[in-house]
């Protein structure tokens, strides 16, 4: 036994550091997802057909749900260990199968997509069995890997089955492996997880989500540059890129708020932070990144058609890509304050208001029309401020937190 909790305490994390630094090692993991972003954003822009924004939305919950658990597993495991190094190695070749295999994952490569994700989630979670063995966590774990398991049997037969079975199939994989945290990981015979068995340094989760939202914004940086260097710079293109970039802007900004997005703030309380984090990492950020991404791909064309009338595909990602972000930020203070804020409600109905006017605008109008939307969010709730204005203290009032 004492060999055993050796063992536990070289792979695993100080119990004393109650807000563990991001590892240089977990940086170098995420560069693979400067990629995979790149991928499913393009993918998304080269088929804008509901078939091909469904088959967008499968892929990137699944690269996401493979970065979420591995952003969970490292609030546990020491960064700084060679066994904990060597196995986000191995992660980051998986999934950088996973990222070659996007653009054809519905055709020739679905088998690569499908495996690499099944080994990366299996092979993350059996780590963390060993790691944990003996301990609650370890069982926890067993119980997420069971779950992984199944959903795998989902992910490899789709990879096999008549081209228009496997959107279904991969989409009920999804299905399964979303829904796993929500029953506690529930096995007959064993039963399910309570969160308060999965203790958490709540603040290095938000950590890695603030990272890899700046990467997913990065995308709309890289696509709004590579455009503007490969076609002619007219002066509706430069307005276009201007409001493309005060677009990502205002996202950055919107994010990164201290009243109602994810800047640093106090800890919760220990038997609070795991059911809050599942809510507002696992889940709101899902949709607060995929909005990122679409709004890279309304960016691109907006910018490379500014004055063609709007179409609804084209609506479909400038509206759509805010309307992803307000609806995951909107989880994320609920799940963080039980609040949830009338002013990001207000911003998602006027979003909606303009959707009936798209056949009437040209593409730069419907950039124009949503920039303002944000812009007006961020000035009316306060968040565009000068530095002499004294700081709003997190959660301070309800009133303040739901507006």
């Amino acid at each position: 036994m004492s060999e055993n909790k050796t063992h536990i305490r070289r792979v695993l994390r100080s119990t004393a550091d109650d807000n563990p630094p991001v590892g240089a090692v977990e940086l170098f993991f995420d560069l693979v997802y400067v990629l995979t972003i790149i991928q499913l954003s393009h993918y998304l822009l080269y088929d804008l057909s509901w078939q091909g924004a469904a088959e967008t939305a499968v892929l990137f919950l699944a690269v996401w749900w493979g970065w979420n658990y591995t952003a969970w597993a490292m609030n546990w495991l020491d960064p700084e260990h060679a066994g904990v190094r060597g196995l986000l190695v191995v992660l980051m070749l998986a999934a950088l199968g996973m990222a070659i295999a996007i653009p054809d994952a519905f055709g020739g490569r679905a088998a690569l997509f499908a495996a690499a994700y099944v080994i990366f989630q299996l092979i993350r979670s059996a780590f963390m069995v060993a790691a944990f063995r003996g301990q609650v966590m370890g069982r926890n774990y067993a119980q997420l890997l069971a779950w992984s398991g199944f959903a795998g049997v989902f992910w490899i037969a789709g990879a096999f089955v008549p081209d228009d079975a496997q959107l279904v199939v991969w989409a009920l994989a999804v299905l399964i492996d979303y829904v796993a945290p929500l029953v506690g990981f529930w096995l007959p015979g064993v039963g399910g997880t309570d969160m308060a068995d999965w203790p958490l340094a709540e603040e290095h989760l938000a950590e890695r989500n603030r990272l890899v939202f700046i990467i997913a914004l990065g995308e709309s940086i890289l696509i709004l540059g590579t455009l503007l260097s490969e076609i002619e710079l007219s002066s509706s293109v430069v307005a276009a890129a201007v409001v493309g970039f005060a677009t990502i802007v205002l996202l950055w900004w919107l994010y990164f708020s201290r009243r109602l997005g994810n800047a640093e703030h106090d800890a919760p309380e220990r038997s609070e932070a795991t059911a809050m984090a599942r809510g507002a990492y696992a889940y709101a950020h899902a949709l607060m990144v995929g909005g990122a991404i679409v709004v890279a791909v309304g960016i691109e064309q907006i910018t490379h058609h500014p004055l063609e009338d709007a179409e609804w595909s084209m609506a479909g990602t400038v509206l759509g890509g805010p309307v992803l972000y307000l609806v995951g930020n909107v989880i994320f203070n609920a799940a963080r304050t039980g609040v949830v804020p009338r002013s990001r409600l207000a911003a998602l109905v006027a979003l909606a208001v303009l959707v009936p006017f798209v056949p009437a605008m040209s593409a730069l109008v419907l950039g124009i029309a949503a920039l303002v939307v944000l812009a007006a969010l961020a000035v009316v709730t306060g968040e565009i401020r000068t530095s002499t204005e004294p700081r709003a203290e997190q959660g301070a009032g309800q009133e303040a937190i739901g507006r």
